[in-house]
């Protein structure tokens, strides 16, 4: 029987060190699906590097690794290592994709977007002995079998799974990797599919998943009657969508009433020049604290994603965003350098406009300005993001916004959770380490 391994690589941390945890929350689907694409012939195993090990004594015959942000680096690292070796590899995921010239130079093949349209075929020329260096093809409908979630039970994961409803966005934001790929397409999944993925989540044991979609609220009705089918099931989730939720009491209640617990949003900046800048100029900063009030009412939690070095940014305005946090209670905030990828348009107009202060891009982590903020030089950039981090992950603020939010006696457990989390991140801010999901 032909074996495959499939490989979720961990990020380096600030000293080259590979980042290691003892429990990983925030399991990926891009394997688990992959191993469900693939043949009943092939034996397949997944690694997480975050918890394992990578076993470079593998006697697997293809080795297919995944690109997640930063962890590129390390994704071609651990490439270079099995070529060495004699083996196959075969390299995915968004950041491969964004560049797949330069990610050829490490592997066999490169899967450019999508997998799902082109994994057999792949499959089928490996055993030919005719892969191809490039497999690209336009996805035109999401279809996927029930994730292989058998392959990561056995691992120190957390207390729930990821399920899929969409992928793509509609929207063009000038840093996102996402449109890079889809450029405004977004699919959704058929309801009677994304329920049978929770109901297999639920048989497993789980009573919490997350739903994986970049942009659900793109689509009010069907984001109603999907909320109203996981009612049914008597479960929690979590999830990620536009702010903008809290302007919709009937929908916003339909989620929290399905078991809603928490949601994820980019506000990106508390600068509206800032948003334009990226091409997100729907947005209104003004009506943050409003849309997150109304959110927190309705009994669902916030974890926000926001970055620093915009055309709108200033020095105040960075220091002033930890005050926004802190004022609206944030539970779980992150922040990021506003970093120019390789095939976005914000790394385009910083070429045009020779603003690219360093070109190693296998140095870009989101932690260091690399390129000359409209504001201020950029080595002030990464010190204000740090002030930031640290700013906002004092003591104080951290129980101002865990222990002495004013949920917590409705939720105490949640909170300590929260507290714990939070405590988590200021050890690693404390090492320079900025805090993610991975």
């Amino acid at each position: 029987m032909k074996k495959i391994l499939l490989i979720q690589p961990t990020p380096y941390d600030n000293e080259g060190k590979l980042i290691k945890k003892k429990k990983l929350y925030f399991v990926g689907l891009a394997l688990p699906l992959l191993a469900a694409l693939t043949p009943k012939e092939y034996e397949v195993k997944i690694i997480l590097e975050t918890i394992e090990q990578v076993d470079f004594d593998s006697d697997a015959d293809i080795i297919a690794i995944s690109s997640m942000g930063h962890a590129v680096v390390r994704t071609l690292a651990i490439a270079k290592e099995f070529k060495k070796r004699g083996k196959t590899v075969i390299l995915g995921g968004y950041m491969v994709s964004l560049m797949p010239e330069e990610a050829k130079k490490y592997c066999d093949a490169v899967v450019v977007g999508d997998a799902e349209p082109v994994w057999e075929e792949l499959l089928k020329d490996y055993e030919k002995g005719e892969l191809k260096e490039f497999y690209k093809k336009e996805l035109t409908k999401l279809e996927t079998p029930i994730p292989r979630y058998d392959l990561i039970l056995n691992k120190n994961i957390g207390d729930f799974l990821p399920v899929q409803a969409g992928r793509g966005c509609p929207n063009a934001c000038s840093f996102c990797s996402v449109y890079c790929l889809y450029k405004t397409r977004y699919h959704r999944r058929e309801i009677n599919d994304v329920i049978r993925d929770i109901k297999k989540v639920k048989e497993l044991g789980f009573k919490k998943f997350l739903l994986l979609d970049d942009n659900i609220l793109s689509d009010r009705d069907y984001m109603l009657e999907l909320c109203r089918e996981i009612e049914k099931l008597n479960m929690q989730w979590l999830s990620q969508c536009s702010v903008k939720i809290g302007e919709d009491e009937e929908l916003l209640k339909t989620v929290a009433k399905s078991g809603c617990i928490a949601l994820s949003f980019g506000l990106e900046s508390i600068s509206k020049e800032s948003l334009n800048s990226m091409n997100k100029a729907w947005e209104n900063p003004k009506e943050y604290p409003r849309l997150i009030k109304k959110i927190q009412k309705a009994g669902i939690d916030i974890s926000t994603e926001m970055v620093v070095g915009a055309e709108g940014d200033t020095l105040e305005s960075i220091k002033a965003t930890g005050d926004f946090i802190r004022e609206n209670k944030i539970v779980v905030p992150r922040f990021y350098i506003l970093t120019p990828i390789p095939g976005t348009k914000f790394y385009e107009d910083m070429i045009k406009e020779n603003r690219i202060c360093n070109h190693d891009m296998y140095s870009y982590n989101g932690t260091e300005a690399v390129h000359v903020p409209k504001n201020m030089p950029p080595q002030e950039l990464t010190k204000a993001y740090w002030d930031l981090y640290n700013d906002v992950f004092t003591m104080r603020s951290i129980l101002e916004r865990t222990i002495f939010h004013s949920e917590f006696f409705k939720r105490p457990l949640t909170f300590i959770f929260y507290l714990s989390v939070n405590l988590y991140y200021r050890y690693q801010i404390k090492r320079r380490i900025t805090p993610n999901i991975i």
